[in-house]
C-alpha cells in the first residue's frame, strides 16, 4: 500500500480549512467504500455528502510527481475536501479492496498520454528529422525568434518612454516637498502613476503607489517613521529609474534585447517563465529544501497578498525565498500556500537574478518528514560569529535595490536580556540587539513565551538582519529556532 505523509496532504490542499474538513470526513467514517489497484497507482473512494448520491473521488498516482485528483462533487476547490479525505484514509492505513482501473479513468489516462506523446513529437530531436522537417523547423524557429525580438524591442522602447514619466514624478515630488502633497496635487500624482501601467512599468508603478501611501499616512498621523519610509521608497525609485534607463538604452543600442541574467527585468515588472530562467543557467537539479519560516503579508501599494517561504538547500546551505503572489482581484482563483514542516525533494528548481537571499521556484515536489539528520545538517551551516558577517550584511542592506532584510542562520551561546531588550549572543561571544521589522509580525516577545528554558542556550536561530532607522543600528528579528530534532517557528 502507498506510503503517504500528512505533509504531502497539506501541501496538496488548496487551503488549511479544506485539509481540516477532509480530515474530519476521514475521522468520522465518511467513506462507505474504498478501493485501490494492484499496482497502487489509483485509489478510489465512495463518500457520503450533502447530495442525494454518494460522491466518487479518486487519487491517480500514475505520474508520481503530478498526482491527479478527481471527484464527482460540485466543489470548485482543487483538490476538494473529499479527495483530501481519501488521502487521509491512505495515511490511516484503512483497508482498500483491490479493483481494476475504471474505464473512464483509463480513457483519461490514455488521453493525457496521447497529449504528452504529441508534445514530444513536436520536440523531435534534429538528428531524427528529415531534411524537409529540419528546414521547416528552422524556418518556424527563426520566425518565432524574430517576432519575439520585435515584441521585446517594442516593449523596451515603451518602458524607456515611461521612465520619463517616472522621472517627472520624482522631480516634482522633490521640488514640491513630500510633506506638502495633498488635495488636488495628490490626485494629479495618482493619475500620473496610473499612466505608468500603459508603459509596461508595474514595478515603478507599485513603488510610486507605496510612496504616495506613506506620504498621505504621514500627513494624517505625523509619525516620522512614515516620512522615513517615504524617503527610502523614493531612493529605491530613483535608483531603479536611473539603472533601468542605462540598462534599456544599452540593450537597444547594442541590439541585444534578449532576456539576460539581470534583476532589473523583474524589478521593472517583468515576469519570468521557468524555461526562461533555465535557459540563462539558473536551474538547480535534484535538490532537497527544508522550510525554515513562512508568513503572509499584504502589499497595499500592489493590492496583493504574498505568501513568503524561507528555504534552506540541504546540499550547500544557501537560504532562498519563495513568493506566491495573490492579487486581491484574483485571490479566490489562486491557491494560498501554507507552512511546510517537512522537506521538499525537488527535481527541477530555478533561482531568480538578484542579491541577498535569492528567490527560488519549482513546479512540483515530493514532501518527506524532517529528520534529525536534516536538523544536524541545517545547524552545520550556521555562522558562529556575527561581527565577521556584519560588514557584508550592512553592504547588502545599503543597496537601494536589495530586500530590506537578509536572512542567516546563527549558532548562539545564549539569548539574554539587557536594558534595551533581548540580545543574541553568538557562539564566539558577539552580540546583537534583537527587534522587530516594521514589515513583519512581531516575534521577539514570543521568545520569552517559550516554555523550554533549554531553547535559550546553545541552539541555532534563523535571524532576519535589518537596519533600524530609528536607532541607526543593525538588528536581528528572530524567525525560527533549529534544535537537534525540530524547527520551532516564531512566525508562520
Amino acid at each position: 500500500m502507498r506510503e503517504i505523509t500528512e505533509q504531502q496532504i497539506l501541501a496538496s490542499a488548496p487551503n488549511s480549512s479544506a485539509a481540516a474538513n477532509g480530515k474530519k470526513i476521514s475521522q468520522k467514517g465518511g467513506f462507505v467504500k474504498l478501493q485501490r489497484t494492484q499496482d497502487d497507482t489509483l485509489y478510489i473512494g465512495e463518500c457520503t455528502g450533502s447530495g442525494k448520491s454518494n460522491y466518487i473521488t479518486s487519487a491517480d498516482y500514475i505520474d508520481e510527481a503530478n498526482p491527479v485528483f478527481r471527484c464527482s462533487c460540485p466543489s470548485r476547490q482543487f483538490p476538494c475536501k473529499h479527495s483530501l479525505a481519501l488521502m487521509y484514509e491512505i495515511l490511516a492505513k484503512k483497508e482498500f479492496s483491490i479493483c481494476e482501473v475504471p474505464e473512464d479513468i483509463q480513457k483519461k489516462r490514455e488521453k493525457k498520454q496521447a497529449k504528452e506523446n504529441k508534445a514530444s513529437e513536436t520536440e523531435k530531436p534534429e538528428s531524427e528529422m528529415t531534411e524537409e522537417e529540419r528546414k521547416k523547423a528552422e524556418k518556424k524557429k527563426a520566425s518565432a525568434a524574430k517576432s519575439a525580438k520585435n515584441a521585446r524591442t517594442k516593449k523596451l522602447k515603451a518602458q524607456l518612454e515611461g521612465l520619463d514619466l517616472v522621472d517627472k514624478v520624482i522631480r516634482d515630488l522633490m521640488s514640491a516637498g513630500l510633506g506638502t502633497i495633498g488635495g488636488a496635487s495628490l490626485k494629479t500624482y495618482q493619475q500620473l502613476v496610473k499612466q505608468m501601467g500603459d508603459y509596461y512599468l508595474p514595478g515603478p508603478q507599485r513603488l510610486c503607489n507605496q510612496l504616495l501611501i506613506e506620504i498621505t499616512t504621514f500627513q494624517k498621523d505625523h509619525d516620522e517613521e512614515h516620512y522615513d519610509n517615504a524617503i527610502d521608497v523614493l531612493k529605491k525609485l530613483w535608483t531603479l529609474s536611473k539603472k533601468s534607463r542605462q540598462y534599456i538604452e544599452n540593450k537597444l543600442e547594442n541590439d541585444a534585447v534578449e532576456l539576460d541574467d539581470n534583476m532589473l527585468y523583474e524589478e521593472l515588472g517583468g515576469v519570468w517563465k521557468l524555461t526562461e530562467l533555465e535557459a540563462i543557467g539558473r536551474g538547480k537539479k535534484n535538490r532537497s529544501f527544508a522550510q525554515l519560516s513562512f508568513w503572509v503579508d499584504f502589499d497595499e501599494a500592489a493590492k496583493q497578498y504574498t505568501d513568503t517561504g524561507c528555504w534552506i538547500d540541504l546540499d550547500d546551505g544557501e537560504i532562498y525565498m519563495s513568493y506566491n503572489y495573490r492579487p486581491v482581484k484574483a485571490a479566490k482563483y489562486i491557491k494560498q500556500e501554507d507552512t511546510i514542516f517537512g522537506v521538499a525533494q525537488v527535481q527541477n528548481a530555478v533561482t531568480y537574478p538578484g542579491d541577498g537571499n535569492l528567490r527560488i521556484r519549482w513546479e512540483n515536489a515530493q514532501i518527506r518528514e524532517l529528520t534529525e539528520q536534516d536538523c544536524a545538517k541545517i545547524k552545520s551551516f550556521a555562522i558562529t560569529s556575527i561581527s565577521s558577517e556584519a560588514k557584508a550584511i550592512k553592504n547588502n542592506l545599503k543597496n537601494a535595490m536589495a530586500q530590506p532584510m537578509l536572512l542567516k542562520l546563527v549558532s548562539y551561546k545564549e539569548i539574554a536580556k539587557c536594558d534595551e531588550g533581548l540580545v543574541l549572543v553568538s557562539e564566539n561571544g558577539d552580540t546583537i540587539l534583537m527587534g522587530n521589522m516594521p514589515q513583519l509580525e512581531e516575534t521577539t516577545l514570543r521568545i520569552e513565551m517559550l516554555p523550554n528554558a533549554s531553547l535559550f542556550k546553545n541552539q541555532v536561530l534563523l535571524a532576519a538582519f535589518y537596519y533600524n532607522n530609528k536607532n541607526r543600528r543593525l538588528q536581528a528579528q528572530p524567525l525560527s529556532i533549529v534544535t537537534d530534532n525540530q524547527i520551532i517557528r516564531l512566525l508562520y
